[in-house]
Formats: C-alpha cells, structure tokens, sequence
C-alpha cells in the first residue's frame, strides 16, 4: 500500500530515498470494514489517513438529531478532519468508512518527525493542507450560489463514482439538502 502514497507525493514532489524511507516507517498500513467509525466526535483525531481504497466521509448530528455529511472523500488523497488534527483539538465530527478501505496513518507526533526529517515532505505537508483551505472555502461558496441541482450535476460530473459507493442519503446531506429532494431532482434529470 505504501507504494501507492509514494506515487502520489512523487506527482507533486521529488523524494529522495531517505524520504521514502522515512514514509515506510511512518505510515501504518490499516484495513476497515464499511461503517466503521475510525474517529470519535468529542474526540482529538488521532490520525491523518491517506485511502489507499474506498470511501470516507467526516460527518456529525445537528440540533434535529439528523446526521448531516460535511466531506465525502474517495482515493486517492488524505482525509481526517484537519483543523482539529493539526490544531490538536477535539472534533465534534466523527470519520467513518462508507466502504472497506485500504488506509494508510500517521499520526500528529509522527507526521511532526517526518516534516522535521525531510524538507520534501514538510513542502509536500504544507502543499496538502492548503488544499484542504482551498477545497473547504470552495465549498462553502458553492453550498452558497449553486442551486441543488447545480450542485449535483458538479458532484456526478467531477466524481461520477461516488453514486456507486456512497448512499444516496449521505449524497443528499452532502450537498445540503433533503433525500427526497435529491430524488427529485435525478428524476428530472433522467426524464
């Protein structure tokens, strides 16, 4: 599995051998069942994780009691609720795998001690949490100026595979609406 992690970051960065080292020892290679829930609400995030395989999404209960999904993350990329995970926070969102997943973590202390041993990983670190910014104030624009139906006729067309892996109820809170409106709203869109 490691390998694949490699791969990504050697796309954006050069590794050099003592980097990849330094990864092999830090990642922990991890394997889920569907539904399970890797890290507690009310909880610090013990992990950032990097899916190797299947789906992901961060989610909590609003005051109504309903589960609402705040991010949906498929391979490959990191995912974890990240200003809690680097502001050592608790959260009050609860990651947990939609599918099986092939994951691999690292924790805070460890992901310290590897941006401190390689400059490469450290600009590699700081590259993937701006992202992280940049996708969170993306969506929040979008949440704010796209219709419903704007908004999952973007999400079919950037991650058409999520509809084969994710339940269409999680699909629906994702994209900040009811279930039966999004039903709705496939429907027009088949006929």
């Amino acid at each position: 599995m490691i390998s694949k992690l490699l791969y990504f970051i050697s796309a954006k960065i050069k590794l050099t051998d003592n980097d990849t080292e330094l990864c092999k020892r830090y990642f922990e290679a991890v394997s889920f069942p569907k539904n399970s829930v890797i890290e507690e609400e009310e909880k610090v995030p013990k992990y950032l994780y990097y899916i190797v395989s299947g789906y992901l999404r961060l989610y909590h209960y609003n005051e109504s009691g309903d589960e609402v999904t705040t991010h949906i993350n498929c391979p490959p990329g990191f995912f974890t609720s990240y200003s809690n995970f680097i502001s050592q926070q608790k959260s009050n969102e609860k990651v947990e795998c939609i599918t099986a997943c092939e994951l691999l973590r690292i924790t805070k202390d460890d992901l310290d001690s590897l941006t401190d041993e390689s400059p490469a990983i450290k600009d590699f670190s700081i590259m993937v949490f701006q992202q992280s910014i940049s996708y969170n104030e993306k969506r929040s624009r979008e949440l704010a100026a796209l219709s419903a139906a704007q908004r999952y006729h973007k999400l079919i067309t950037e991650q058409p595979d999520i509809l084969h892996h994710v339940p269409i109820a999680q699909i629906a809170s994702f994209l900040g609406m009811k279930p039966e409106s999004l039903s709705r709203i496939r429907k027009k869109m088949i006929n």
